[in-house]
């Protein structure tokens, strides 16, 4: 019973701090997810509504089907592009910062080499969607933004193996770099390889029900979101990178969303409707949980956080080192300029990865002082990794388009469209119940019905005032579809002469329009 509390919890405590968001716009909604973690993590009697942190049931209900949907986003020629960038940044950064990083700290602290290797391996995952929070508002450099995204989609295999490696050195006392080389290469091509040959099988086998009188959407919409549940758990237990597998198995199915767009149109519109509310959904819990849990760390080790600072130096210095170490790597071997090399750097942000390879290594054996040790320093490297990035590109990157300022024109350019709607419906001589129906409904467009309109339009539904049967219900129909076809006409005179980008906030309008007129020509209510 205590999953579906910590479900509901958590999924509540999004919807609270979206609502949050709308209101408090200074502030990334992102961080406000994670504030709110923070303090369901700190009143006992709401933190114990929600379960202890589970790296596994993490990794496999929440991050994989992120990793997979980012990987549906993602263009396959863009992998094959970026190819050379993903291996740099996927294996060589990742080697490199290991070496440097590893000698640097047991030089400095007095650490074995495995521990040195374990706290470096479980930083090395960067996290897309914590990079998305900290640069929100602000205008990347276009190839350094390509590259981050590459980077966080293909560097958890690098930082898993990694951990493998170092937790089996910590263990036996023996490093094997033979063996070690080769499961990772085992592990990420045989993943890649994996994820792809079952993302294609289910991939024809879902084209072909839909091409058949057996086809039923939602069955097969079922199917595409527990793929990369699926293809993950078969992954993991045939010791293969799941991560892998299920951004490759993403990057199969980009090529068929946009191959059938139009094949089932009603369908494809609930998809992506669907997949675009799982994606803000699972992306919003992450930072609730990873609030719920870096609060839970400081809250349950306060004894290690007082016996020595230790764990806030050498999170200090690996988060530095690895600033240091990719700006060189950017500047200096991949040839970036200067603003490209610093966003490179800094845009190597850790979030929710690296917690749940932290908290793994509980099944690996780990407790006591050690563990504490990882947990805190992990952290460190969380936090500041988040913050120092969301202060410093204030500084250093250009704004993008104002939200504000375009929210502003869409609910200009809608009002605009409503009032030409209205004008054409009050012009014809038309049934009064049905005229004052269809207004409302158009009034409803742009939210400027009161809750006594509301109240007028319910009971009059409930006493079959506004409920038309013959020639009323086709009346009506056809007026509405008449209104939305000039509401349409308005927004397509708008376009005229405007740049793709400037009216973006117009087509964004123009496809509201055209899903409330298929509503319309549906009329189920």
């Amino acid at each position: 019973m205590n999953i579906y509390l910590s479900t509901t919890a958590i999924f509540l405590t999004v919807a609270i701090a979206n609502l949050v968001a709308k209101y408090i716009k200074v502030i990334p909604k992102t961080y406000i997810n994670l504030l709110l973690g923070i303090i369901i993590a700190c009143v006992p009697m709401m933190n114990s509504m929600i379960m202890q942190f589970d790296s596994e049931s993490f990794m496999v209900f929440i991050i994989a089907p992120l990793l997979f949907l980012d990987g549906q986003k993602t263009r396959s020629i863009m992998v094959r592009q970026k190819f050379k960038d993903i291996l740099g940044t996927a294996i060589l950064l990742a080697l490199i910062s290991a070496v440097i990083s590893l000698f640097t700290v047991t030089s400095v602290f007095s650490l074995t080499l495995p521990l040195a290797l374990i706290l470096i391996s479980i930083s090395t995952p960067t996290d897309a969607t914590a990079l998305d929070t900290v640069r929100e508002g602000r205008k990347l450099p276009g190839r350094t933004e390509a590259v981050l995204k590459m980077e966080s989609l293909f560097n958890d295999a690098s930082g898993i193996i990694l951990l493998q490696a170092a937790v089996l050195w910590y263990k036996t006392g023996h490093l094997s770099y033979t063996k070690n080389i080769y499961d990772f290469l085992l592990s990420a091509v045989g993943g890649a390889v994996l994820g792809m040959i079952i993302a294609f099988i289910i991939m024809i086998i879902r084209q072909k029900i839909m091409r058949t009188r057996w086809n039923v959407n939602y069955s097969n919409i079922v199917i595409y979101f527990l793929t990369p549940i699926i293809i993950y758990l078969i992954s993991e237990k045939l010791e293969l990178s799941g991560i892998i597998a299920v951004v490759s198995a993403g990057l199969i199915f980009n090529g068929e969303v946009r191959r059938t767009r139009f094949s089932t149109p009603r369908f494809q519109n609930f998809f992506n409707t669907a997949s675009d509310f799982i994606a803000d959904l699972l992306n919003s819990s992450v930072f609730v949980i990873l609030g719920l849990a870096i609060s839970r760390i400081f809250i349950e080790h306060k004894s290690a956080l007082t016996d020595n600072l230790d764990w806030l130096y050498l999170g200090i210095i690996l988060y530095v080192l690895s600033l240091i170490i990719r700006y060189v790597y950017a500047k200096f071997i991949a040839r970036n300029s200067q603003i490209e090399a610093v966003t490179f750097s800094l845009g190597g942000v850790h979030g929710a990865v690296t917690l749940a390879l932290a908290f793994s290594l509980v099944s690996q054996g780990f407790s006591g002082k050690i563990f504490d040790l990882i947990l805190l320093v992990e952290t460190v490297v969380i936090i500041l990794s988040m913050i120092v990035p969301t202060i410093a590109f204030k500084f250093i990157l250009d704004p993008v388009l104002d939200e504000d300022d375009i929210e502003l024109k869409a609910k200009q350019i809608r009002r605009d469209m409503v009032r030409v709607g209205i004008a054409y419906v009050e012009s014809l001589e038309i049934s009064p119940a049905v005229k004052e129906s269809v207004i409302f409904d158009l009034n409803d467009q742009i939210q400027q019905t009161t809750i006594k309109d509301f109240l007028s339009q319910w009971r009059g539904i409930n006493n079959k005032r506004y409920i038309f049967t013959g020639f009323q219900a086709v009346e009506e129909r056809q007026i509405l579809m008449s209104a939305f076809e000039e509401e349409r006409n308005f927004l397509y005179d708008q376009l005229d002469g405007m740049a793709l980008e400037e009216a973006q906030h117009i087509y964004t309008v123009y496809s509201e329009v055209l899903v409330s007129e298929s509503m319309a020509v549906e009329n189920k209510a």
